[in-house]
């Protein structure tokens, strides 16, 4: 279990360190890669939603056991993110740092499979 406390603690301070300061970025984003946003919704919404998925991964590491089970959905928002970061980036819709963020999820994903297979069932 010590693997699994490891790696979904550093999932979720990595995550809250990348995501929280983007609540006051709006306007910067949209001057460096412009256009402005046209949905801020949908902007603060993936925010909203990617932080509380971090929240998750930090409850996870104070019980992988119990919250065996929420590995899978913590999975799933890796994979969600990692695989359309490379299929925008194969479209040249997405610049080579985000595809960077894309694939850091991808690994995550892939250790929160191997933290999945090593906590123990019961």
């Amino acid at each position: 279990m010590r693997f699994a406390r490891w790696v979904f603690a550093g999932a979720g301070i990595y995550g809250i360190v990348l995501l929280a300061p983007q609540y006051f970025l709006e306007g910067k984003l949209g001057r460096d890669f412009p256009p402005p946003l046209n949905h801020p919704e949908h902007f603060y919404g993936f925010i909203g939603v990617a932080l509380a998925f971090q929240l998750l991964f930090l409850a996870i590491a104070r019980d992988p056991l119990r919250l065996r089970p929420a590995m899978w959905p913590c999975v799933l928002e890796k994979v969600a993110f990692g695989a359309a970061a490379i299929a925008l980036h194969q479209q040249g819709r997405l610049n080579a740092a985000a595809l960077g963020f894309g694939i850091a999820d991808l690994v995550l994903a892939g250790l929160f499979v191997v933290a999945w297979w090593r906590t123990p069932r019961t």
